[in-house]
């Protein structure tokens, strides 16, 4: 269950579709595999099999969960680097703890994203608080990777805690469907986060057998991830399941239809969607450094040895294991 809900009756409404706007259409549809991430924690690379043009300005992202862990099984990350673009780390359910060396961090909980702005390089932790290690529970979230253009790849870092209340919440025209807007806008809405690189950013629940349609920025790319549920996209109304992405083609609005029927366990239809201005500068990614060129990143490697991404605070935050003995 999501952490943010409303009652839809009483949000604004998304402006229902005019006559001479067109759908966009689906030009790719791949589905995530599984993997694992840092100590170990399960994760579904969405953007795996997607041509990088497709994703610009969008780097890299990982669904975390959803998984119900027993009491001992939580895991994170250890402390590690990262330069040349921005950390998104969305909380749908369960805690997450975040601690860098810049004197960010905090709680992330509730329906909350935390950003963090690598920039000229940064040394982070992301770790399950000790009482969500002892007990177990639910567990489920997003870690996206955006970009940032050549002029940006040396911002001083920054941190962003953008706690659940402060999402622009909307609805679909007929209130069958509730979207959260993280960052970005859509049809006038705005959600609270702050980026340098153009992009939208949100979370829309899609009740059975409600369709969801939403106007796009022309000049962004658009982009749709199945978190959960079953439905439809695009213009053609092609078929999506938990795992899909989906990568919409030109036009003035995106189009998902949830099905009738849903799961017990996933009972609506859940999506993430992004979309961006394209970047189309070239990439050169390794591990947790995104740049231009090769020999960027062995730069990046090279200050990262000396210690330029600053220091582990002496009251840093480590990966708990849980009670021993």
């Amino acid at each position: 269950m999501p952490a943010v809900t409303a009652d839809t009756l009483t949000l604004p409404r998304i402006a229902p579709a005019r006559p001479e706007e067109t759908e966009r259409k689906i030009v790719s549809w791949t589905m995530a595999p599984e993997g694992y991430e840092g100590e170990g924690f399960p994760v579904h690379r969405a953007f795996a099999g997607v041509p990088t043009q497709l994703l610009d300005p969008f780097i890299h992202m990982d669904q975390m969960g959803a998984v119900d862990y027993a009491p001992g099984e939580p895991r994170g990350t250890d402390w590690h680097p990262h330069r040349g673009f921005e950390t998104v780390t969305y909380i749908i359910d369960g805690r997450f703890q975040h601690q860098d060396s810049h004197g960010g961090g905090g709680m992330i909980e509730n329906g909350a994203t935390q950003w963090m702005t690598a920039g000229a390089g940064v040394l982070h932790i992301e770790t399950p608080p000790a009482e969500l290690v002892d007990s177990g529970g639910l567990f489920h979230g997003i870690q996206l990777w955006v970009n940032l253009p050549k002029k940006d790849k040396f911002l001083p870092p920054a941190y962003q805690n953008l706690t659940g209340d402060k999402v622009g919440l909307v609805s679909s025209a007929d209130a069958g469907a509730l979207v959260r807007i993280i960052a970005g806008e859509i049809d006038g809405h705005t959600g609270p986060g702050s980026t340098h690189t153009p992009i939208v950013m949100a979370h829309a629940t899609v009740q059975p057998g409600a369709q969801l349609s939403l106007p796009w920025r022309k000049d962004f790319n658009a982009l749709a991830y199945v978190l959960s549920g079953r439905g439809t996209a695009g213009a053609e109304q092609r078929r999506i399941m938990p795992g899909n992405l989906v990568v919409l083609d030109d036009g003035d609005r995106l189009t998902f239809q949830a099905a009738e029927s849903q799961d017990s366990n996933a009972p609506a239809l859940e999506l993430l969607l992004l979309g961006g201005q394209p970047i189309r500068e070239r990439v050169f990614h390794y591990g947790p450094f995104v740049m231009n060129t090769r020999a960027e990143v062995v730069q990046a490697i090279e200050d990262f040895q000396r210690g330029s991404f600053g220091q582990i605070p002496a009251d840093a935050l480590r990966p708990y294991h849980g009670k021993q003995g």
